[in-house]
């Protein structure tokens, strides 16, 4: 998501990314345009006597509905921070919190995998939606009745924040309760086993979701549908090889150095598309006098035109800003590293620069794959029973 920070709250950064600049003044407008229903609800629910009249005078609707907008946000934020705070108390730094198109994330560095830790975690944000809406509560009752549009604005927020806790704890994985459903999951049985069985569980409500939006039709749950089974996939799938590299480092992996297809940076670009061909490779480290000088890909040869690749030098086309790995790493932060920078490869070297080897996505595929199929990991000699 492309966001921007907007300030900090208990250390942790606030950001806003580009769709909540849309997302907002649609809220505020639905709010307005749903003025009238709202506040017979409110007036109904939780007793008010405000005044339809009061609040639908001029541009009343459209005022209160970007300050109750306002507030939800406030609220999500809120919410997020009841999370953060309490993955930071379990000692898991916040990247940050962003408002966004379905509301907030809050950004953990990594997820506990002891139950209890998730379940705190977990919860804490619906509990702080639920203590903002007592407060909303209170204020409400505490506004004289001659305020009808603050009426109208604290008692939307009591009763909406109360409403968002209740849809965060459906067992909608990712979503809170989801991951209340993994903790549990988790108490007897593998870490990677309870993320695929509450995924499953996610993807099913996210159907649901899915085919109430179309009925409604509702395509902001239409949206939060997709998002919920896209994230569940996602997650799972993060989850499972996380598990299955766990004590597997890049060395077991990696195409060692001796067995490495080179070139060096005299090499023509034609040449290089040549052996790329015969060779079935789509990248090669530089090597001038036994050391490592850059990286060659295929899509640094397509840079150049076909009829001026005889005239072009590896060295001219290369990349020099090289990103490497140690041997030593674990393979899980080579597949992080690789999609945190969008790249397909990996340089391994050792303490002194040296190219010792290199590891990339379909070498790690592989591994999975083994892996998955086998339960057991050749290179290291050792073999478990897989997850």
């Amino acid at each position: 998501m492309r966001s921007f920070r907007i300030g900090s709250l208990f250390g942790i950064p606030i950001k806003l990314d580009l769709t909540f600049l849309l997302v907002l003044p649609l809220f505020a407008y639905l709010i307005g345009a749903q003025i009238v229903p709202i506040v017979e609800i409110l007036n109904g629910e939780l007793g008010a006597e405000i005044s339809v009249d009061a609040v639908t005078d001029g541009r009343s609707p459209w005022v209160l509905g970007l300050t109750a907008a306002i507030g939800l946000f406030v609220g999500v934020v809120l919410h997020e921070l009841g999370h953060s705070l309490t993955a930071q108390r379990y000692g898991f730094p916040i990247d940050s919190i962003t408002l966004w198109l379905f509301g907030g994330i809050a950004a953990l560095s990594d997820m506990p995998e002891d139950w209890r830790q998730e379940l705190n975690i977990a919860i804490a944000g619906p509990i702080v939606s639920v203590l903002v809406g007592v407060v909303s509560y209170a204020a409400f009752l505490a506004t004289p009745a001659s305020f009808d549009g603050v009426q109208f604005v604290l008692g939307y927020l009591a009763m909406l924040n109360v409403a968002l806790a209740v849809f965060n704890m459906i067992p909608a994985f990712p979503m809170d309760g989801g991951r209340v459903l993994r903790a549990f999951l988790a108490r007897t049985r593998p870490y990677a086993k309870a993320t695929q069985q509450a995924a499953g569980v996610g993807k099913f409500f996210a159907v649901v979701m899915g085919l109430i939006g179309l009925l409604g039709p509702n395509i902001l749950l239409i949206g939060v549908a997709f998002f919920v089974y896209i994230a569940a996939s996602s997650e799972a799938q993060q989850v499972t090889m996380k598990a299955a590299f766990q004590d597997v480092s890049v060395a077991d992996i990696m195409t060692p150095a001796r067995d490495l297809h080179t070139v060096s940076p005299e090499t023509t670009v034609a040449e290089l598309v040549r052996r790329m061909f015969t060779e079935r490779h789509t990248g090669y480290p530089v090597i001038e006098n036994g050391d490592l000088v850059g990286l060659v890909t295929l899509s640094d040869a397509q840079e150049v035109r076909p009829v001026e690749r005889d005239a072009y030098a590896v060295e001219e086309v290369m990349t020099t800003d090289l990103k490497t790995i140690p041997p030593e790493a674990d393979a899980m932060t080579a597949i992080e590293q690789m999609q945190r920078d969008g790249i397909g490869r990996l340089l391994v070297v050792d303490a002194h620069g040296g190219l010792v080897g290199l590891i990339s996505r379909s070498d790690l595929m592989t591994a999975l794959n083994i892996i998955q199929e086998s339960g057991t990991f050749s290179p290291s000699g050792q073999s478990r029973p897989a997850d």
